[in-house]
């Protein structure tokens, strides 16, 4: 008994000492032999748990063969994903293939300074197409566009992705309950052809049934029901459910919104429950931003957003502005209230109605006036809106130490077509308006009416992967028609210099200039500005600008001085939008203009 005991003892002592000594971990380095693809060696290295854990998580011995091991069915997995359905992938270690009985043993008595060479080799083989596809189970008269045709690449992405654009088409149709089985792949290694299968199972062609809410607490149900462009009877469509989901989300009452159709037709219609949850009644927010040139501007806001239970909005807000700017001689303040009732009158028309009274102390004028307005907003098309509305005007305003008073009456009429991906950030699309503004002067006969001409847009070019580097362009042109640039109250001219349209300038300076240096403002404007928006890392970015704008006394835009301004910006993403940090430079100083500007705030500058 005791030699058993003594012999165990032996065999535990030996046996923790291979596995202290297994337990060691191996350096090794990863050799990649290239494959002919970039592609295809991009993909390997991306995939390869060999490189990426290298240094994070040095294996043990029998650790390193195994992953080793994983990664040769990974690049397989690789190799069929690109069509290379015969290619094959082949890991050595110092030579030694990863099934040799010696391998382990070697990497055991490896010196811990001598790391161990991992070679990678794939072998593309012969590319594969497809040649087949079939689709089983399709209801009578159904064209299928799977995606994917006969002669193509043999690429794993398309070829699983064509399942699912079948069912999402077949319940586009109406088909509510289709489902489409994964492919069924088969290759002939002779014609290097992958034929692919796939079985539908439609089931029947059903209606949209009741439309129900669950979790509202204030909104008017029945408001929802004609809000979206969703009705029983109509034939079931997932995107129409999609489309109504965004409409609901659009009216700003909801945090989330989620359409539940029911698992069974009844009497052959599907019966629908948007599950919403309501956002809380009232915000309050805070708004900042600083410029050299207009100073501080810093504001609060109190928000209502459900006023009569139909999605109406009351946002009442105040601002204080012109603290410490080079551009202005005195602060001012903004007082406005806004209400909003979407859907007035008809589905997708929006009423706006505001008040404001606001100061403005600037080096060109001061202006103090009341505003009232009132217009309606509605789609033309999925990207073009038209909005119109009267708006009046009653304001004092002095300049050049004369102090004038203006009532005018206005009726704008805007037209903006937007196709851009991203109301904080755009990486790609365009935004155009074009703002046709009548206006009459109603107290005084002295003065004519006149209308401005303004149009505004804005370009965004991704020039690199995931939009890390955009390119985006911003112009402006403007004129003023049926009055001489006097007979346009001071603060209805245009001005440039600034944020929005040549920084580096204080604001409003470009343009004709009184005798003492002041702007006049014009009637006639056009501005340009560059901006290569290039992301460092996730959240942090650069971005190099330059504007060029002039400002003409007569109505005709692109005559005058062209004045540039250059300089550089910082960028920190937020789920909210970009923190902004510009710094710009005017290649020749106007009058009143400093050495360089400094612009601070949330979002980018166009």
């Amino acid at each position: 008994m005791r030699r058993w005991i003594r012999s165990l003892l032996c065999l535990c002592l030996a046996l923790c000492g291979t596995a202290a000594q297994g337990a060691d971990p191996v350096k090794y380095d990863v050799n990649f032999a290239p494959s002919g693809s970039e592609q295809l060696d991009g993909l390997i290295k991306q995939t390869s748990s060999l490189l990426s854990l290298r240094t994070r998580l040095p294996p043990a011995p029998f650790a390193l063969i195994g992953r080793a091991r994983a990664d040769e069915t990974q690049f397989v997995t690789v190799l069929h994903s690109l069509g290379y359905d015969a290619g094959k992938a082949t890991i050595t270690i110092d030579g030694m293939a990863l099934n040799d009985p010696a391998l382990l043993e070697h990497l055991n008595q490896l010196p811990t300074a001598t790391p161990a060479k991992v070679r990678v080799t794939t072998q593309k083989g012969p590319l594969f197409r497809l040649g087949q596809v079939s689709i089983t189970g399709l209801p009578p008269g159904f064209q299928a566009r799977p995606g994917i045709r006969a002669g193509q690449v043999a690429n794993a992405a398309p070829i699983l992705a064509a399942s699912a654009k079948l069912t999402a088409d077949l319940r586009n149709a109406g088909y509510g309950f289709a489902t489409v089985t994964p492919p069924y792949a088969v290759a002939s290694l002779p014609s290097h052809t992958l034929d692919v299968s796939y079985t539908v199972t439609p089931g029947p062609r059903v209606d949209i049934g009741p439309i129900t809410f669950s979790g509202l607490t204030r909104t008017d149900p029945d408001f929802l029901r004609r809000h979206i462009a969703l009705r029983p009877g109509q034939r079931y469509s997932d995107t129409s459910l999609q489309a109504a989901r965004e409409s609901l989300l659009g009216l700003g009452v909801f945090s989330s919104v989620a359409p539940v159709p029911a698992t069974t037709a009844i009497n052959g219609q599907v019966p629908v429950v948007f599950h919403v949850v309501e956002q809380k009644r009232h915000a309050v927010s805070l708004s900042g931003a600083y410029a050299t040139d207009t100073g501080f501007t810093i504001g609060t806001s109190w928000e209502d957003r459900n006023v009569f239970r139909h999605a109406e909005t009351l946002t009442l807000s105040v601002a204080a502005n012109g603290l410490g700017g080079t551009g202005t001689t005195a602060p001012g303040y903004d007082i406005k209230g806004v209400f909003t009732k979407p859907d007035d009158y008809a589905r997708g028309q929006t009423l706006t109605l505001s008040a404001e009274g606001l100061k403005q102390s600037l080096i060109a004028y001061d202006r103090t006036g009341i505003l009232l307005g009132a217009s309606l907003s509605r789609p033309i098309t999925p990207t073009t809106t038209i909005t119109y509305g009267p708006s009046f005007i009653s304001e004092r305003v002095k300049q050049e130490g004369i102090i004038r008073t203006y009532v005018l009456a206005q009726f704008p009429v805007s037209f903006a077509w937007n196709t851009t991906n991203s109301l904080l950030e755009p990486t790609r699309g365009h935004s155009l308006a074009l703002t046709i503004t009548p206006t009459y002067p109603v107290v005084s006969s002295k003065h004519s009416p006149f209308v401005i001409l303004l149009g505004t847009g804005s370009v965004y070019f991704p020039v690199e992967r995931k939009a890390w580097g955009v390119i985006a362009v911003h112009g402006v042109v403007g004129s003023i028609q049926g009055a001489s640039q006097f007979g346009v109250p001071p603060d209805q001219r245009f001005y440039a210099g600034g944020s929005g349209t040549v920084r580096g300038y204080a604001y409003q300076t470009i343009g004709p200039l009184f005798p003492d240096d002041k702007p006049e403002g014009g009637l006639a404007m056009d501005a340009v500005e560059f901006e290569f928006r290039q992301h460092i890392t996730k959240t942090i970015g650069i971005v190099p600008f330059i504007d060029a704008g002039q400002v003409n006394a007569g109505s005709a835009p692109f005559k005058g001085r062209v004045n540039v301004g250059y300089g550089l910006g910082a960028r920190y993403y937020t789920s909210i939008g970009p923190i902004r940090a510009d710094i710009a430079f005017p290649v020749k100083r106007t009058p009143g203009s400093g050495g360089f500007a400094l612009y601070l705030g949330l979002g980018e500058a166009f």
